[in-house]
């Protein structure tokens, strides 16, 4: 039984690889054809869809059922690995898992948004204007964030700019941290449950 989950959770690293790759790929023009691509596509993609037809995993532009279909990828894979580890697995280190694999979803999340905002403060900065495509994405990205947290924070005060994206930066990261405080002790609490 050990070695039967060890290689399900050896199989199910190569597929969460072999989808990043995907993944990557599709961010560069001109890679998104050829043998190579078509091959990880029909090796992905009936996988992938599953996540994409839901509506509300896309946020724009910005397409996150690649991020949660990966999360899932990983929770099982620590199912697996954990039982090949221990031979057995409980409830309790299942939802302290689920709970672990939510957490990623939404670390990953709150730190890409924390990236985008340095980026556009830095821009903002450097006075880069909005001609690239590069900080047009990141404008695209962050102004709506800038205008939801400074409306719940400042409801119909008009803030400026630089002190409206320094105290989201800072917002975003003190939500970061103490989620991460949270999540961690949960889970912990989770995997310590008998059954």
């Amino acid at each position: 039984m050990k070695q039967f989950m060890g290689l399900l959770s050896f199989l199910t690293n190569a597929y969460m690889i072999i989808i990043f790759i995907r993944i990557i790929l599709t961010w560069f023009r001109g890679m998104g054809t050829g043998g190579m691509q078509n091959m990880l596509s029909r090796i992905t993609d009936p996988y992938l869809n599953w996540f994409r037809r839901f509506p509300v995993l896309r946020v724009g532009f910005l397409d996150l059922s690649p991020i949660v279909a990966l999360g899932v990828l990983s929770l099982v894979n620590r199912i697996f690995s954990t039982i090949a580890f221990y031979g057995k697995i409980t409830i309790g280190i299942i939802l302290a898992m689920a709970l672990q694999a939510i957490w990623g979803a939404l670390s990953f999340f709150l730190g890409f948004l924390i990236i985008v905002l340095i980026l556009r403060f830095i821009g903002h900065l450097s006075a880069q204007n909005s001609g690239s495509n590069f900080w047009r994405i990141i404008e695209t990205i962050s102004q709506p964030v800038l205008n939801k947290i400074n409306s719940i924070l400042f409801k119909d005060r008009v803030q400026n700019f630089v002190a409206g994206i320094i105290i989201s930066i800072v917002g975003l990261g003190l939500s970061y941290f103490i989620l991460s405080m949270v999540f961690s002790a949960i889970s912990g609490a989770l995997a310590k449950l008998p059954i």
